[in-house]
């Protein structure tokens, strides 16, 4: 697991390749031959993509959407992000789900009534690049690269460079 150590400034600093090296490990222990790959629109689907690869597992990962079963659909409404696409038969499978930053728990909440709306897999495990703890709901990852705290008025974001590299952005909520 790696530490995060504090930046000049005293910011969080996270080097969010070296963390995917270690979720990369992580992942690579939990796979079975029935193990199928769902990210997380977007984090988490960037991840499954470049854990598909690096891992030479067969045809795409899948992409699960949180935004038909979120708690505050009222006050965000539909989102621009990607929809859900699972190319594998959702029955009997051991799905693992993928995320970014995991921290209230209500995405997982939502993203696990989406899956049930594509079938019955045999299991579920999550597996995400930072633990941020701050749980609303009994939500736990099975694997996770790193656990950070992070006050409320921050957020954590993965971002996607144009070679595919990730960084993390740290920034003060509104």
């Amino acid at each position: 697991m790696t530490t995060p150590s504090p930046g000049i400034s005293g910011s969080l600093v996270l080097d969010a390749e070296a963390l995917y090296r270690e979720l990369l490990r992580g992942v690579r222990s939990m796979l079975t031959p029935t193990t199928r790959l769902a990210g997380i629109a977007s984090g988490g689907a960037w991840l499954a993509e470049r854990l598909q690869k690096d891992l030479g597992l067969e045809g795409p990962a899948g992409v699960l959407s949180s935004v038909m079963h979120r708690d505050d659909f009222a006050q965000r409404g539909l989102s621009a992000s990607a929809q859900t696409a699972l190319p594998f038969d959702v029955n009997g499978a051991d799905v693992l789900v993928l995320d970014d930053v995991l921290y209230t728990g209500r995405t997982i909440r939502a993203v696990l009534n989406e899956l049930f709306d594509y079938g019955r897999p045999a299991s579920v495990r999550l597996a995400v690049l930072v633990d941020r703890g701050g749980r609303e709901l009994p939500v736990q990852a099975d694997f996770a690269a790193a656990r950070v705290a992070l006050p409320a008025a921050q957020s954590l974001a993965l971002a996607r460079g144009d070679s595919g590299t990730f960084q993390f952005q740290v920034q003060d909520k509104d």
